[in-house]
């Protein structure tokens, strides 16, 4: 990780056909290509929810995807991002699926 680069925590939940399609596997994939760390799970309304911890544009990087791209199967309606902050150390060891 680069000098100076800013570390970011943020929480997210993801709305629409995203429990079924693979969507934490894809999601948990994309992370660790990025070199970020968290968590995602499915939630019992749904929607699929975690966090990811890393560099800042690596974070934006996989915010876009949840966004946007998602699993092959999975239709994204909406994907909202919550308790944005910076942080000193990362509080995960890797991205983890959550049953």
């Amino acid at each position: 990780m680069e000098d100076g680069e800013d570390l970011v925590s943020v929480d997210y939940e993801v709305s629409g056909k995203v429990q079924g399609v693979f969507f934490r596997k894809y999601t948990q994939g994309e992370a660790k290509r990025l070199g970020l760390v968290g968590w995602v799970q499915n939630t019992s309304h749904g929607t699929v929810q975690g966090q990811i911890q890393g560099p800042a544009a690596r974070v934006q990087e996989l915010q876009e995807w949840l966004r946007k791209i998602g699993s092959p199967q999975s239709r994204i309606s909406r994907a909202e991002f919550s308790n944005e902050k910076k942080i000193k150390a990362l509080e995960h060891k890797e991205f983890q699926i959550v049953k």
